[in-house]
């Protein structure tokens, strides 16, 4: 199993799939996230729990069909819920199916919770800003940056070089273009650089195929519906 650490204080912590997913979005300037789809967003949440599932043997994929090697709880709040539910069905689905119903049921969960484990493990904090004292936003600046600048150099060696990719970095790479993130952070000289390496690295992962697979799949049908609607 392959999983990022890194020191913060004299504690040594690991971040999850969807925790790193939300430092990659993150602006270091201002402490607000990316402009990437809510819809995208929660997507790639929910690929990242997979993921992180299948990293810690739990699950297994093919092109055809996601199932179930262990269903011993993993002890952690971001990872559990979704093995509980897989381990409750009664069929075996594909992998799009369990990335489309983790994002639908809890995805705005597995958001929240990683933010709220970013801020416990000191690399985050929560401030609230407020204007007349009526309008609030939020936004999450970085108290030790060490995880978010790890993060994003590691992706951008990857995307701006030949070196061969670890699994870790496939599948943030792949999360990252499922949620077209990649518009958001990259010029477009540099996205018009590293789009055919984006492309290569992301088909080495069945799950983030499945994540950007549903996404297009979904946003396509939501636009003809928009299309088909009458006036």
């Amino acid at each position: 199993m392959l999983n990022i650490y890194f020191q913060s204080g004299k504690e040594l912590t690991m971040l999850r799939f969807p925790e790193e997913l939300m430092l990659l979005i993150l602006d270091d300037d201002n402490g607000r996230f990316a402009r990437v789809p809510d819809q995208s967003l929660r997507y790639a949440l929910a690929g990242g729990v997979l993921m992180d599932l299948a990293m810690e043997n739990r699950i297994d994929t093919d092109p055809d069909r996601l199932v179930l090697v262990d269903s011993t709880p993993v002890q952690d709040s971001l990872l559990d819920p979704t093995l509980a539910d897989i381990s409750q069905a009664d069929e075996t689905r594909d992998a799009r199916f369990w990335v489309e119903r983790t994002a639908i049921r809890s995805a705005a969960g597995i958001r929240e919770t990683s933010l709220d484990r970013l801020v416990e493990k000191g690399i985050l904090e929560r401030r609230d800003d407020r204007f007349l004292w009526v309008f609030r936003s939020r936004r999450y600046p970085s108290v030790d940056d060490q995880a978010e600048r790890e993060v994003k150099l590691r992706i951008m060696e990857i995307l701006f070089s030949d070196q061969i990719p670890d699994p870790r970095d496939v599948v943030i790479i792949s999360l990252a273009h499922a949620c077209n993130l990649f518009s958001q952070i990259l010029s477009s000289r540099e996205l018009a650089r590293v789009a055919p390496r984006i492309n290569q690295v992301r088909k080495l992962d069945l799950i983030g195929q499945a994540t950007f697979r549903a996404i297009t799949e979904i946003e396509l049908s939501l636009a003809l519906a928009v299309q088909m609607r009458p006036y």
